[in-house]
Parts: C-alpha cells; structure tokens; sequence
C-alpha cells in the first residue's frame, strides 16, 4: 500500500519466514539492519529488484515488541508515554546483476502524556495488533503525537522518500 503512493506496485510479496528475534545485548539499529538484510537475503530473485525493510520501535536502547496481546500493547503505551521514542527502519534493495543499496532513516516520535481512558480507547479499537510498538500513526494514534521529527512514513512502516531514491539508484524506472 505505501509502495503505491509512489507508483510501484510489487509483482509480489513475500514473507522470509526469518527469526525476527532481537540478539542479546543488540542495539535497535543494528537489529533492524540485520533483519532487513536477512529478509533480503532470504529472496531469491536474479532478474528482478527485491526490497525488504525491517522496522524498530526504540526506547533509549530497548527494542519495543510486536503488540501481539492486548497486555503487550498497554505495557509499550505506558512506556512511551510522555516520552519521545525513536523509529528505525533499515532498507535493503538487491537489483539485477547483484547490485545492492542499503539506507537506515530513523525518526524522534513524541507521545502525550496518556490517561487510563485513552489507553484503553486504543485498545479497544485493535489497531495495535502486530504493530511495532504497540501503534500505528496512521490511525487513531494520530491523536496521541505531540511531534515527529524525521520521516512520518518511516513511523508508518517504510520510508518512502529514501526507497524510491534507492530505486532510482539502482535503475528503477521512476522519475
């Protein structure tokens, strides 16, 4: 769906089915890099481009999780709440020929302060399910930003301005 904002929509998609699993002691940057590469590396694909991202929800140097339950969710909203928290997502795209090109864009995210009442409204409406970090700014988490420094489609799952320079980069037909 973001690829489409920018007039690509991919022949496929696929899932690496990779250990998404931080390593011990592993810094959120370095993770994301690490995944986004082994997702890359994990496609096949010698006549065609392949791009795969991996994307980190960081309080200072812990990794927040993939809400999967509702008590995971509500531990990352009480955690970001009042805080800034940073979003790093590393991008890997693999050309024809064995070309590749990499790029990480991070993004400073700052919550409000969030009442019980709020909490449980975002809880309830599920938008946290599978999302880094317990949110999704596109949604009704809009309404607990106070500011976003950096790449606002970064925060949503893939930033698109470096994608498509990446793309570019390696002969994409794009203007």
């Amino acid at each position: 769906m973001l690829l489409e904002r920018i007039g690509i929509t991919p022949d496929r998609i696929l899932n690496p089915g990779i250990d998404e699993s931080p390593l011990p002691a592993e810094l959120p940057r370095h993770c994301a890099e690490r995944l986004a590469r082994a997702k890359a590396a994990a496609v096949t694909e010698p006549d065609g481009f392949v791009l795969a991202a991996d994307t980190v929800v960081a309080a200072g140097r812990r990794m927040l999780p993939k809400a999967e339950t509702p008590e995971q969710a509500l531990s990352c909203m009480n955690l970001l709440s009042g805080r800034r928290h940073r979003v790093i997502t590393a991008v890997v795209l693999t050309a024809p020929g064995g070309k590749r090109s990499e790029r990480v864009v991070e993004s400073v995210v700052g919550f409000a302060r969030l009442t019980g009442p709020q909490k449980q409204w975002y809880l309830d409406s599920g938008e946290w399910e599978g999302k880094a970090g317990g949110y999704a700014i596109q949604g009704r988490a809009a309404s607990f930003i106070r500011f976003i420094s950096g790449s606002y489609f970064n925060v949503v799952g893939l930033p698109l301005f470096e994608t498509a320079q990446l793309l570019r980069g390696l002969g994409w037909p794009m203007p």
